[in-house]
């Protein structure tokens, strides 16, 4: 990536620092328990399931009865705390694996905008069927659009995530690697980082664990 950068996010998990993160679903404090982002899922949002020790973020998936649903998991999200439009997107994550070669349930590095999708969703990876998967949101909410795809591999255990958000394009990149582009639709909306550790209906395996060793943002 040529050009001149300046580190404008930088958590390397030395402790979980909540002037950068919500651990919950856009939650009214940061002790509460929230519903998940989707429909899909069937786990809550329970703080308590991300922790910070050794410099790595841990997510842990459980079975267990939370606010309705019969799993929790944890997510940290930065809304409020750190919105950015344009910029570079990277982290350090450990996947849990399938134990046939893939990636376990749904763990997820993203951005999102204010309105969804109206504003954009910019999926920096995503596991899906065992697979690392990149994809933009787009649209309306009567017709929400996308584009990506899965890049072909083993992306469980450490592995590095990033998305390059340039006005009109997105560039994604494994471990250094790039794997997709899109120039379409790229929206100019602000948006703010998410890591979660989801659990999908019909195919949730727990406990399993996601790790994060650090999440940054350069900008021009």
């Amino acid at each position: 990536m040529p050009g001149s950068w300046r580190l404008a996010f930088d958590d390397e998990f030395n402790s979980l620092n909540l002037a950068n993160w919500q651990p919950n679903w856009l939650g009214a404090n940061n002790s509460s328990i929230t519903k998940p982002v989707n429909s899909e899922e069937v786990e809550c949002i329970d703080p308590a399931q991300s922790s910070v020790g050794g410099g790595v973020l841990t997510v842990t998936a459980v079975q267990r009865s939370c606010d309705g649903y019969n799993y929790a998991s944890g997510l940290l999200e930065s809304n409020g705390h750190f919105n950015f439009t344009y910029g570079y997107m990277e982290a350090r994550m450990y996947l849990p694996s399938d134990g046939a070669g893939g990636i376990a349930d749904w763990p997820a590095f993203w951005a999102d905008g204010q309105s969804w999708p109206n504003d954009g969703e910019i999926d920096v990876m995503e596991g899906l069927d065992g697979g690392a998967c990149w994809h933009f949101h787009y649209g309306t909410p009567s017709s929400p659009q996308q584009v990506g795809t899965c890049a072909p591999g083993n992306y469980s255990g450490w592995h590095t995530f990033g998305a390059d958000w340039e006005p009109g394009s997105i560039t994604w990149y494994y471990d250094g690697k790039q794997v997709g582009q899109t120039t379409s639709n790229v929206t100019s909306a602000a948006m703010y980082l998410i890591v979660n550790l989801a659990l999908k209906s019909g195919a949730a395996v727990a406990p399993q664990s996601m790790a994060v060793d650090y999440v940054r943002v350069w900008q021009h």
